[in-house]
């Protein structure tokens, strides 16, 4: 399941990203999304979701949210 699909409020653990871009999976790597860490999904938006990891809350467009499987 991607974290589009995933329930708000609950904690889920990041399975894989799918990508192929590096600079992305980089990215993300710095904001501390990468496969074993949780994530929450705090509230979604139109075309987009605000999630949290770690002790962050970041706003993903919702093309990367697909992109994150837990």
């Amino acid at each position: 399941m991607n974290l589009r699909q995933a329930e708000e409020g609950k904690e889920y653990i990041v399975q894989r990203i799918e990508t192929n871009d590096e600079e992305l999976d980089a990215f993300l790597f710095s904001l501390g999304c990468y496969s074993g860490e949780p994530i929450t999904v705090i509230s979604r938006r139109k075309k987009s979701c605000v999630v949290s990891i770690k002790d962050g809350r970041y706003n993903i467009d919702n093309d990367l949210a697909e992109a994150i499987i837990v």
